[in-house]
């Protein structure tokens, strides 16, 4: 008959399945399933009845509905295969053990992720006082660049004010954020338009839940989400954090040194004073200043005016005043304009950049994202595993 396919014996047959089943990701280790060992048997009879065994990493994994589904469609997408059935089991505690030390690659437990080894380029977003929409700006930015191929993280450092998991839509029907699953010792952040994301908020029981810290348990916080969150190989790394010089702006500093900094601030010309000291004590704690985001810029109206609301010029005022007594100009990277858009996607879980693309704000963060996707990290001060015989 034209066009059948012609016959292929069973083993020929579980070989393409398996190669399939290589397309298949995890959706919140970003990795082939193959390839970290959940699957199987794999079993395919003469008449083309192909059964599969997945092993999820635990019970009551947020992610098997979705695992299950495309091992199915995988599977089923295969020439000769008549039907599928997924047997669906948990790893043991030797075949988790083994896991996490597949995907630490030799890293010790509780080992940093991004230290001044890492080709990661880390991004720590500040501001000199809240209310200027540094945690919007953050989300936007980070999906953006994930819409540009690039692996993005989000670690969002506002403990007392965490907000990036409503803004990216992680949170479930009773407003409650979404958890990150464990297994062991391992944490794997939750992944929402394509970034991988860990806030306190995904460990409280309720949103509204009022974090009361002070500097050692807020150190001891960020800290573990940089060694025990496993993000994997990311290109980028972007740190919410909380407005003002307080503990955790100083933490950043010290356990990340290399991270370099985003300054956001308001038009008004008066924040520049506040803007300023943020980027003052990132200089302290031996941080370079990237440059200014200036948002909440002017208000464009339907006859082409622009409003501007809160004034103008306060994102070049503090670009130069933090560029003063500098060798290297500290930049405004862009103005981002006053947006319903913006404001709307924020309430509703669903980034501007990816909801309304043509929106002049998701325009102008669309935009800074491109200046940062073609940065790469530097050489210098780093070991290159290199010696001389």
């Amino acid at each position: 008959m034209p066009g059948a396919v012609p016959a292929s014996p069973p083993a020929d047959l579980v070989a393409r399945v398996r190669t399939a089943l290589g397309r298949v990701l995890d959706p919140e280790i970003r990795r082939p399933v193959t390839e970290l060992d959940m699957i199987g048997d794999v079993s395919v009879t003469e008449g083309g009845a192909a059964t599969v065994a997945v092993k999820l990493t635990i019970v009551g994994c947020p992610a098997a509905d979705t695992i299950e589904r495309d091992v199915r469609a995988a599977t089923a997408s295969v020439a000769g295969v008549t039907d599928v059935a997924v047997d669906v089991t948990v790893m043991s505690r030797e075949e988790r053990h083994a896991l996490t030390e597949k995907l630490r690659a030799g890293r010790a437990a509780r080992g940093p992720q991004f230290g001044p080894e890492s080709l990661t380029r880390v991004y720590a977003i500040t501001s000199g006082k809240g209310g200027v929409g540094k945690s919007t700006v953050t989300a936007n930015l980070a999906v953006a660049l994930a819409a540009r191929g690039l692996e993005v993280g989000i670690v969002d450092a506002d403990v007392h004010g965490f907000s990036i998991p409503g803004l990216l839509g992680l949170v479930g029907p009773d407003g409650a954020s979404v958890k990150p699953t464990r297994v062991d010792d391992m944490i794997l952040p939750p992944v929402a338009h394509g970034v991988k994301v860990i806030s306190i908020g995904m460990f409280v029981d309720d949103a509204s839940t009022a974090v009361a810290w002070r500097g050692p348990m807020l150190h001891r916080t960020i800290q573990q989400f940089l060694t025990d969150v496993f993000f994997g190989d990311l290109d980028v790394l972007l740190l919410d954090l909380p407005p003002g010089t307080g503990d955790v702006a100083i933490s950043v500093g010290q356990l990340l040194p290399q991270a370099e900094v985003v300054v956001v601030t308001t038009p008004q010309p008066a924040a520049a004073d506040v803007a300023e000291r943020s980027g003052v004590v990132a200089r302290q704690t031996g941080q370079r200043i990237l440059g200014v985001v200036e948002n909440m810029a002017g208000l464009v109206q339907p006859d082409g005016s622009v409003l501007e609301l809160f004034g103008s010029g306060g994102g070049a005022e503090t670009a130069r005043r933090l560029s003063a007594g500098q060798d290297d100009e500290v930049p405004l990277l862009a103005t981002v304009p006053l947006s319903i858009g913006l404001r709307e996607g924020g309430d509703v879980g669903a980034p501007v950049v990816v909801s309304a693309p043509g929106d002049p704000a998701a325009v102008a963060i669309d935009a800074l994202a491109g200046q940062l996707a073609v940065r790469a990290r530097g050489l210098a001060g780093r070991k290159l595993g290199l010696s001389l015989r």
